[in-house]
């Protein structure tokens, strides 16, 4: 018995040693890495266990690279993945450069990546370029036509501007700028719909792409609509404003004429209640004029008789002419 435990001890000795040295030796990647013809120290696959970098992460891209040609090595790869990169897609993307032979080289492929972007995809869209549609955009032109256009911008990636670049939106949005200004520009909506390809030329030697991670192959115009007339719409709506302005003035001198009618009214009420006022004291000033002799009583008579004369000729404007003369016939004695 004391044997059988000598003996198997040792073997489990062994086995826990094995076992604590695959944990932390990535054994079969390390053979993987060997057979790939890629040379690799197994004391570096031990140094990234410890740094907490997975190895497969390093070793499958490192043997995908080399395979294709490119010079590339673990300490590259390890940086850029420690710096919160995608080892995958950068190699990809090199790959692929290397198979269109385009000129990228792995730090501007890492600061691509870096830089937030799909570098894989960029490379993708240097060899096969990418359509860009823009919305509609509506443009008005001389005539006041509102001009509807929807167009389509190939464009292919430039890797040189790739960083700091401006994207897809800006070249969106010269485009807009661009139709917008031609559409502007046009004397008649008519000559718009019968060269639409006037647009698209216009728009094109502008250089748009100048400053952006692209380069503009061509701009076609997919679709043409006319919208609204505007010009027509601007007029009505200067009319009502007019109109408003025209009612608001009237109604302020309107408001003028009553305001100076009343103030007529009450300067005549007041001149009324001054006449009463005066009438009042005629009488009283005759009496006086007959007591003291000013007045004789013939000088009396007169004056009843201009009176009266007046009140018939105030009658006689304010009634009919024919009633009068009836009345007048009425008042003769029969011959």
């Amino acid at each position: 018995m004391i044997d059988v435990m000598a003996f198997l001890v040792p073997i489990l000795v062994i086995i826990v040693l094995l076992v604590i040295f695959l944990s932390f030796v990535p054994l079969g990647l390390w053979i993987s890495a060997v057979s790939a013809g890629v040379k690799v120290n197994i004391f570096s696959l031990v140094g990234m266990r410890l740094r907490r970098v997975r190895a497969d992460r390093i070793i499958r891209p490192l043997i995908k690279a080399q395979k294709a040609g490119m010079d590339v090595n673990a300490n590259q790869l390890e940086s850029h993945l420690l710096s919160g990169g995608h080892v995958d897609n950068v190699v990809d993307a090199l790959i692929a450069a290397h198979r269109a032979n385009l000129d990228l080289s792995f730090e501007r492929a890492a600061a691509i990546d870096l830089a937030g972007r799909n570098v894989f995809e960029a490379v993708r869209m240097s060899v096969t370029p990418k359509i860009i549609e823009t919305p509609w955009i509506s443009a008005v032109a001389i005539d006041g036509i509102e001009v509807k256009v929807i167009a389509k911008v190939t464009v292919r990636t430039n890797l040189a501007r790739l960083v700091g670049g401006a994207g897809e939106e800006t070249i969106i949005a010269r485009v807009g700028e661009g139709i917008v200004t031609t559409v502007g520009s046009s004397q008649s909506h008519k000559s718009v719909l019968e060269n639409p390809d006037s647009i698209s030329r216009t728009v094109l030697s502008k250089g748009l792409d100048n400053g952006t991670a692209f380069e503009i192959l061509s701009i076609d115009i997919a679709d043409v609509d006319i919208g609204r007339n505007i010009g027509a719409h601007l007029q009505i709506q200067q009319a009502e404003a007019d109109k408003q302005i025209a009612q608001a003035k009237a109604e302020e001198r309107r408001a003028t004429a009553i305001a100076r009618e009343q103030e007529m009214k009450a300067e005549v009420e007041s001149m009324k209640a001054k006449v009463v006022e005066a009438e009042a004291e005629v009488p009283m000033a005759m009496a006086e004029a007959l007591r003291s002799g000013n007045l004789g009583v013939m000088d009396y008579y007169r004056i009843q008789n201009v009176q009266a004369d007046t009140e018939m000729k105030h009658n006689f404007g304010d009634t009919d002419f024919t009633g009068i003369l009836r009345k007048e016939e009425e008042r003769k004695p029969e011959k």
